[in-house]
């Protein structure tokens, strides 16, 4: 089932829409969902893990054996290792993350869902993020899937992006904003 959706297109989107295709067909779309956000945390926690995805300085046979001992330790299943190991062997792993940003919004179509993407100063409690999402899905009409990350460098506040639309209370915007308008005044 080759899909004409234009987010699809590019490298990125190209090989989520086959591994969403794969683990469709094989009815394994909630567990690949869940080893790409485990793999995605350990991406989100360990320098070392996105500098090796990241560079192209690492051989693809390295980046190979080092991703297959990551999903062994992280006991991911078969199709999504499976999926690494080619993306790596392709040499295409500095693309992970926006494949699996893809994936999620494949998936998230398919429920009936939208993607926001949230970026936070701090770590959101369940509790905020099940608030946000019902706001949300006041806003955009149908049920909203939340793709939170955090960003420090945001001081305070949330960005949240949904398709072209984006969100701004971040504590940085609000001071370089504020910033803009003094040097105006002067």
């Amino acid at each position: 089932m080759a899909t004409d959706n234009p987010m699809t297109t590019g490298v990125a989107g190209r090989y989520a829409s086959a591994l969403f295709e794969l683990a469709n067909e094989q009815g394994e779309l909630e567990a690949v969902e869940r080893d790409l956000a485990t793999f995605q945390a350990m991406l989100d926690q360990s320098e070392d893990l996105k500098r090796l995805v990241m560079s192209p300085a690492f051989a693809a046979e390295d980046q190979q054996r080092a991703m297959k001992a990551v999903m062994d330790w992280a006991s991911v299943g078969a199709t999504t290792a499976n999926f690494l190991n080619v993306v790596a062997r392709n040499r295409r792993l500095f693309a992970a993350e926006d494949m699996i940003k893809n994936f999620r919004a494949l998936l998230a179509a398919q429920r009936g869902e939208t993607v926001a993407e949230v970026k936070s100063a701090i770590a959101l409690s369940e509790e905020q993020k099940v608030a946000l999402a019902e706001k949300l899905k006041a806003n955009v009409g149908k049920d909203v899937k939340l793709d939170v990350s955090v960003d420090p460098s945001l001081l305070g506040g949330l960005v949240v992006k949904i398709g072209s639309r984006m969100f701004d209370s971040s504590l940085k915007t609000k001071l370089a904003s504020l910033q803009i308008a003094l040097k105006g005044a002067s």
